[in-house]
This record gives C-alpha cells, sequence and structure tokens, in this order.
C-alpha cells in the first residue's frame, strides 16, 4: 500500500486547499490532452493524478515520462490493462503481450499501480465461469512481471450491469479469491464507490482486503438514478447522489489503506465543461463529500 500522506493545509487566502490525498483521475477531464491534465490539476494545487495509457500513448511514452516529472505531480495509477477473458489463441496472446507493455509503461511513469478491467464475456459464449477462470490464468503469468518491475496489478471490480460487455469480475469478494493467489506484492484490487457501494458484505469484504494488504487503489464518485442511456456515463461528483462515502471511506481507512484516494468520474456533462472548472469542482466536491472521513 502507498505511504502515508500528509494532512491538509490552509491556503494563503484562508480556503483550504486541495486534500493531500485527492488524484484527478485523468478520465474525469477526459477531453484535456496530457499536457493540460498535468497543468491544470498541478494548477488546481492536486499533487496526484491517475494517468489513461492512451493520451500517454498520443504523446509518447518518454514524452509523457518528461511531462510528468516537470509537473511535479505523483502518478497515483495507469489504467488500463486488462480485456483477457478470450479463449487461447491470437487474440488472447496478443491482450497478454499489450498488458506487458501497460506494465512496463506504468513504471515508466512511477505509478505504484496498474488499473486492470477484465473484459466482458467473449461474443458468443455464455461460458462465465470459464472467463472468470482465463481472468485468474492471465492474472497468474503477468503476477512475477509486475512483482519485478515493482507495479501492482490492481484487479477492479465493476458493478454487474457490465458483466456482459467489460468486466466479468463483479464484486471485491470474486477480485480478492484471484488476488489472494499471487500476493499483495503483485496483485491487489481497486475499492471503487460506484461499483461497490450496494454490496451487502462490503465491510467484510473491504476488511479482508485490509488484513491481507490488498488495497491497491480507493476511487470515488457518485452513483445518481436515472442512469443514461450509455451507463457508463453515469458517474457524478461526490455528494450528488446517494453513496455514503463517510461509511465506506471508514471502511478502507480502518482497512490500513492510506494513499491516494482517486476520483475518477465519467460524465458527458462534466467532460464537456472546460478542464479546470472540472478540476475545481472535483476539489470542492471531494473537500465536502469525502475529505473529512479519511
Amino acid at each position: 500500500m502507498t505511504s502515508t500522506l500528509p494532512t491538509p493545509a490552509a491556503s494563503a487566502t484562508g480556503a483550504t486547499a486541495a486534500h493531500p490525498r485527492l488524484s484527478i483521475n485523468q478520465a474525469t477531464i477526459e477531453y484535456a490532452h496530457l499536457a493540460t491534465a498535468l497543468r491544470v490539476t498541478a494548477d488546481a494545487g492536486v499533487t496526484s493524478i491517475g494517468l489513461w495509457r492512451e493520451p500517454v500513448a498520443e504523446v509518447g511514452l518518454d514524452t509523457a515520462v518528461q511531462l510528468v516529472v516537470d509537473s511535479g505531480l505523483r502518478v497515483s495509477s495507469l489504467c488500463r490493462g486488462g480485456f483477457f477473458t478470450n479463449p487461447e489463441g491470437p487474440a488472447r496472446r496478443a491482450a497478454i503481450n499489450e498488458n506487458r507493455r501497460a506494465i512496463a509503461e506504468t513504471a515508466a511513469l512511477g505509478a505504484p499501480t496498474l488499473v486492470l478491467v477484465a473484459g466482458e464475456l467473449p461474443e458468443g459464449s455464455r461460458d462465465l465461469v470459464g472467463a472468470r477462470a482465463r481472468v485468474r490464468d492471465t492474472i497468474g503469468e503477468l503476477a512475477d512481471e509486475a512483482r519485478a518491475a515493482g507495479v501492482t496489478l490492481a484487479i477492479e471490480a465493476l458493478h454487474p450491469m457490465y458483466v456482459s460487455d467489460r468486466a466479468v469480475v463483479s464484486t471485491l469478494g470474486q477480485a480478492l479469491d484471484i488476488a489472494e493467489q499471487f500476493g499483495s506484492d503483485a496483485v491487489g484490487v481497486v475499492v471503487d464507490t460506484f461499483h461497490v457501494w450496494w454490496y451487502p458484505d462490503l465491510a467484510a469484504q473491504v476488511a479482508r482486503a485490509g488484513a491481507g494488504g490488498y488495497i491497491a487503489s480507493y476511487q470515488v464518485c457518485d452513483w445518481a438514478t436515472p442512469l443514461p442511456a450509455d451507463v457508463l456515463l453515469g458517474r457524478h461528483y461526490p455528494g450528488d447522489g446517494v453513496i455514503d462515502f463517510a461509511a465506506i471511506s471508514e471502511l478502507v481507512r480502518t482497512a490500513g489503506y492510506t494513499g491516494d484516494v482517486e476520483v475518477e468520474i465519467f460524465n458527458q456533462a462534466i467532460w464537456d465543461t472546460p478542464p479546470a472548472e472540472a478540476v475545481a469542482g472535483t476539489v470542492a466536491s471531494f473537500g465536502t463529500a469525502v475529505a473529512p472521513h479519511l
């Protein structure tokens, strides 16, 4: 797990500064190029950012590394690896090789964590059990490489509405069943409020993750209904929905996680606002809804 970060300070104007554990996941400012994302994040007094592979690829890895160094920001995670549910064959081998590249990119950017989205039920298949087994097997192939690179493969369990087209791993329990086979020095889990707030056994699973040191990332955003037609875009600023951030943050804190807390929002209206405004909205909502409970 990430080392403990400092407590918040007041700005020169007396206003509360961005919480030092806040990280702006780049998905929240989807349309910002990498240099812009780094600049508006740093300008807002935020000290950490979660990057995505596509904007890194747009500028090239070497340039991205230099931009990060120049920004002075921590990189809390790189998103994403995964998508390896296909049966054995060229597509599966290509996905595994792509994940090897993602591990190397994560290490180069100085990020401790590569977020994994398991992948969908393969086209034409109803074999959910087999797809989940292939996720486990693939992580087994990659675990030693991740360990050697100093990177944690963080399995993100997604809400079950995504099981057919995005992630066959749907609960923290399922993610931990995989991670615990390989050790927390190589494989962990993501606790994302959007995906886990509804779990009947959330307290037990977060405690289980914490006891083994498996919480590699804590991500926050809110849930509100009705969901949009594209349910991927149904995330909101913390405090704008129904999630109990006090209760979930207390579980994560008690479990021993002291690292960066990413705000990751997929929301068209937020994407359409200028990136600096979206970051400002994130800082404010995090400060009210999440920070008091860390």
